[in-house]
């Protein structure tokens, strides 16, 4: 597939993810094997401590390095997370959180990949959560909701 091709799979399969618009989320970048996801502050998205929710921030590391193995994937093939592990290495503040997934292995059946979300303030980036995740390839058509 085509850069133009792939982005616009990422973008429109992104559309469908209501979670991401109740987020605030957009995509930022799409190249293949990469995807990077911002979300910026919001009041909404707060735990008790004023710091973005670790929900949240999974959530966009997870989608990060899904739609990074979508990259990959052929044109009839549609992405699970099968499993993931995130560090969160610091308290999610700032003005948005940019996430960015990549593929670390491309196989047939599963991906692996690694995401890291960075806060960021007027200029400044600060890593504050690391994930890494597999992602299996799956048939469209094949129960999922295309």
């Amino acid at each position: 597939m085509e850069q133009r091709e792939i982005e616009a799979r990422v973008r429109d399969s992104f559309a469908k993810q209501s979670i991401m618009t109740t987020l605030g989320a957009a995509v930022a970048a799409v190249r293949p094997g990469e995807v990077e996801i911002v979300l910026p502050f919001s009041d909404r998205i707060l735990q008790q401590h004023g710091f973005i929710h670790a929900g949240a921030v999974a959530t966009i590391a997870d989608s990060a390095c899904g739609y990074a193995a979508l990259t990959m994937m052929p044109p009839e093939a549609a992405v699970l997370t099968t499993e993931f592990k995130i560090n969160l290495l610091s308290p999610a503040k700032g003005d948005r959180l940019r996430a960015i997934g990549r593929v670390i292995r491309n196989g047939k059946t599963l991906v692996v990949t690694l995401g890291e979300v960075f806060a960021e303030t007027g200029g400044a980036s600060k890593q504050v959560a690391m994930i890494t995740a597999s992602m299996m390839v799956v048939a469209t058509g094949s129960g999922l909701r295309d």
